[in-house]
């Protein structure tokens, strides 16, 4: 289908009223090709073979039908969602979520690693239709035997080449084999390896085979740039692109209302007017704060996607994606947000390392490239803030507001003082400018944006490139902090200085490194590359991180919680008492399980939280006598595809 007035409509589609009702109710007004082909063979219960980029629409394609044909009675989980990172499986939840607002006693469950076991273990308990999850935090649950998927309907595939390419293709290939096998399976791929298509082959019945091509473009008169900032420089990057754009009224996009408030009162401390605009703000108060942007009371409106649907303010001439979106199409419609009714308009993306491959994303869905910008130093900063400083003296005396009576105190100064007029205006200007430096030190070292070009060339290699053991165990987490580290001591040295800070949690809580990795990864937005060695003792943890934390980045890593309790960070110094140590088996110590089925402890290889050699009684060894070495050693050669 290429003519997209040849669609049908949503009603026509066969979906339950509900859905129906939700799918008006979030603003969609017709389907995408994607989903008007989707839809009705995943209603009849038939297997899907589904191409299609990210951002063409595809979430609702096997969302919107699965949740049509739900059984609304039983509490069983009737539909599993296997993603590849822990943000698409957090996305789709909502998704689904949001499709269902109008399913009574619906419940969706996200589970992921990087994440208390506790509190998933107890959402599973209560009972969840839907379960969208990672593949080594599914598969882990599964034998512990917390995940029951006897009464399973539909299992989907989202993003099946990722996960090849991450490692996790065999985990899915063993969730498979666990499911019913009446169960419906929708596989879903932006390209279609080889390897990919066997598994479609092997376990899909008479698929119906669907290749979709993304059509989404963006505005030619819409300038976009993007810039490479990690997460502890991310205010500090903001905070100067404020100092040197020349903008109007601008639009920031952050993905939580939490972040939106957060950002709202950072840039209002810096002296920035601006206000907050998410879904937990009445109608009548949004309303209000648009009128404000319109009239220019306030210059910055942050923003989630919901809360800045449909909005349309001719002032907006900047919109920022300071927190990247999840999909092409998101982006799509949040720079539509400038450069209206023929206007133009500037597009800034913020891109941490390890959303490298989004922005690739971006560009080729939208087919234009997208200019990189560099952060502005101190000189350049300095070098505005003197040219905005003049043109405040110039428009002062061409205004025609009457200075008779300034002039006539100056006069009288002067005569009473005897001071030199040059110094006079100087004292002035500094009583103007009030305890706020002018001027930025220039010798201080910039801030690193923590990205070399060379940094993110991993997200540009062919897929099926060999990497070496590092570079993959480093890209698992940047891409969603699934998978812990092989072992407790990371021995990879993190890049720029470091400081050792010490983590208020450790073996007799059950951490493990991975879920260390994943926290300070996910909360704080610390790319994997600078977190260092990390050591766990009886009841604390030290990592070494980059040197001299921005202070927001400590408090959200204060309050970051592990195995159920906060971080609780800080700076380490000194000895470690004895007490405290843990006597650890060797590297190549392979602990036998235990009969209950309990994880085993041991500096072994990791799959998920669970080290990579478990068993358990509710599911089988998975490798049988295949070797579980991932490095060649004495198990003998790994497969690449792991």
């Amino acid at each position: 289908m290429t003519d997209t007035e040849k669609l049908p409509s949503f009603s026509e589609l066969g979906l339950a009223a509900p859905i129906l009702k939700a799918v008006a109710a979030v603003g969609y007004e017709d389907p995408s090709p994607i989903q008007a082909a989707a839809i009705p063979p995943l209603l009849e219960g038939r297997d899907l073979l589904g191409q299609a980029q990210t951002g063409t629409g595809k979430t609702g394609a096997f969302a919107l039908p699965i949740l049509s044909r739900l059984n609304l009675t039983q509490m069983d989980t009737q539909v599993l969602i296997l993603a590849p990172t822990r943000e698409l499986a957090i996305q789709v939840a909502e998704a689904c979520q949001s499709y269902a607002q109008f399913i009574p006693d619906f419940h969706v469950l996200p589970i992921y690693g990087g994440s208390s076991y506790d509190s998933q273990l107890r959402a599973l308990r209560r009972g969840a239709q839907v379960v969208v999850g990672t593949p080594g935090r599914v598969m882990d649950m599964m034998r512990r035997g917390k995940l029951d998927l006897s009464a399973l309907k539909t299992l989907v595939l989202d993003e099946a080449d990722e996960m090849l390419r991450m490692g996790f293709i065999d985990d899915v290939e063993w969730v498979i084999e666990q499911c019913p096998l009446d169960r419906q399976i929708a596989l879903f791929s932006a390209t279609m390896p080889e390897q990919i298509r066997r598994i479609a082959h092997r376990h899909l019945k008479t698929p119906v085979e669907i290749k979709i091509a993304s059509k989404t473009s963006t505005a030619a008169n819409i300038r976009q740039r993007y810039w490479l900032v990690s997460g502890l420089h991310k205010l500090d990057a903001m905070t100067r692109m404020l100092e040197v754009e020349q903008y109007d009224a601008l639009l920031v996009f952050v993905r939580t209302k939490t972040a939106a408030e957060e950002l709202t009162s950072k840039l209002s401390a810096r002296g920035h007017s601006c206000e907050a605009l998410h879904g937990d703000i009445p109608q009548k108060l949004r309303e209000r704060t648009v009128e404000k942007l319109k009239a220019g009371q306030i210059d910055i409106l942050i923003a989630t996607d919901v809360a800045a649907r449909g909005l349309d303010v001719e002032r907006i001439t900047h919109v920022v994606n300071y927190d990247i979106p999840y999909d092409t199409e998101s982006y799509v419609h949040r720079i539509g947000r400038t450069g209206r009714a023929g206007r133009t308009g500037d597009a800034i993306l913020f891109v941490a390392p390890r959303e490298r491959r989004m922005l690739r994303m971006i560009e080729q869905a939208t087919r234009q490239p997208i200019e990189p910008m560099q952060m502005p130093t101190a000189k350049d900063i300095n070098k505005h803030r003197l040219e905005r400083f003049k043109l405040q003296i110039r428009e002062t005396l061409d205004s025609e507001e009457d200075l008779q009576p300034f002039q006539q105190i100056i006069n009288e100064f002067l005569e009473d003082e005897s001071t030199d007029p040059l110094d006079l205006c100087a004292a002035l200007a500094k009583m103007v400018q009030g305890d706020e430096p002018l001027f930025m030190n220039e010798n201080e070292p910039e801030p690193s944006q923590r990205m070399e070009e060379r940094g993110g060339d991993r997200f540009d290699r062919d897929r099926g490139a060999r990497r070496d053991r590092n570079d993959r165990g480093g890209d698992r987490f940047e891409r969603g902090g699934d998978r812990p580290e092989r072992s407790e001591r990371r021995s990879r040295a993190p890049e720029g200085p470091t400081a050792r800070y010490k983590l208020h949690v450790g073996h007799e809580h059950g951490v493990k490194p991975g879920q260390i990795v994943g926290a300070i990864a996910n909360e704080a937005g610390i790319d994997s590359k600078f977190i260092g060695h990390i050591e766990i003792y009886n009841d604390f943890t030290t990592v070494d991180l980059p040197e001299g934390m921005p202070t927001e980045v400590m408090n959200t890593l204060k309050k970051a919680r592990v195995c159920q309790r906060p971080l609780d960070i800080e700076l380490f110094s000194g000895e470690v008492p004895e007490s405290a140590r843990r006597a650890r088996p060797s590297f190549g110590d392979r602990r036998p399980p235990r009969a209950d089925g309990a994880r085993t402890e041991g500096r072994g290889e990791f799959r998920g939280d669970r080290p990579f050699n478990s068993r358990s009684s509710h599911g089988d060894n998975r490798g049988g006598d295949r070797p579980q070495h991932r490095d060649g050693g004495a198990g003998g050669k790994f497969r690449r595809d792991r």
